[in-house]
């Protein structure tokens, strides 16, 4: 009995290895190749949320550019690479070094220098573009999106549903549907809407995007400082 149950249990192990390796091969096929992926997500996070949050964490240092007081509200956290199911990341090791001057090119969509780096290293390199031309893709993505005049200019906090907030972004973009947008949130604040683009920065749909959305019924937005 003891070498039967040995046995089984030699088996299942067996069993389970196959299938996380299958289930690894067929996921990452083209794992960490620069510029082989499906589409991408433009993440837009409300910045008095982020700020907020830092301030609760004591965490004021590192995001003092983007928290200074400026009436910041969407800003853009990235433009990541997505595959159908995950998603590439740091495709160079050593990513190439982004030149200074196409960092401060981005601050007015980026307010946070340590970030623009950060998202180079960690995202743009698996676009298969030069940084440069990653960047201006930021650009071009941030552009394709209108922002529901109704969330620019917050005086007051906020407390909406996240149904809601989709809802709004789909009525002031054409062609933006349920199925290519989600809203993300912390325990009780809206972190960020992200959007789901082709590499012709065309809305689409993203299914695995949409499963970690948030759960919560209401979430609230903080207003925007000095606004």
């Amino acid at each position: 009995m003891f070498r039967s149950a040995l046995a089984s249990r030699l088996l299942i192990s067996v069993f389970a290895y196959f299938v996380v390796i299958g289930t690894v091969s067929a996921q990452d096929r083209r794992q960490n190749a620069p510029g082989e992926f499906d589409f991408y997500v433009l993440a837009l996070s409300w910045s008095p949320s982020f700020c907020e949050a830092a301030s609760e964490r004591g965490d004021g240092g590192r995001a003092q550019v983007q928290c200074d007081g400026r009436p910041y509200s969407f800003v853009v956290h990235g433009l990541w690479p997505q595959y159908e199911r995950g998603f590439p990341e740091y495709c160079q090791r050593p990513a190439p070094r982004l030149a200074r001057n196409v960092m401060t090119s981005m601050l007015d969509l980026m307010p946070a220098p340590g970030l623009i780096y950060n998202e180079w290293d960690k995202h743009g390199t698996c676009s298969g573009l030069s940084a440069r031309a990653y960047f201006e893709s930021i650009r071009k993505a941030r552009a394709a999106v209108k922002i529901p005049e109704e969330l620019l200019q917050l005086s007051e906090p906020k407390t909406v549903a996240p149904a809601e907030i989709e809802d709004a972004f789909i009525k002031a973009n054409p062609g933006l549907s349920s199925s290519a947008i989600s809203v993300t949130c912390d325990s009780k604040r809206l972190s960020e809407v992200r959007i789901c683009m082709s590499k012709d920065m065309q809305f689409r749909a993203c299914e695995e995007t949409d499963r970690r959305a948030c759960r919560r019924d209401q979430v609230v937005m903080p207003p925007v400082r000095g606004g």
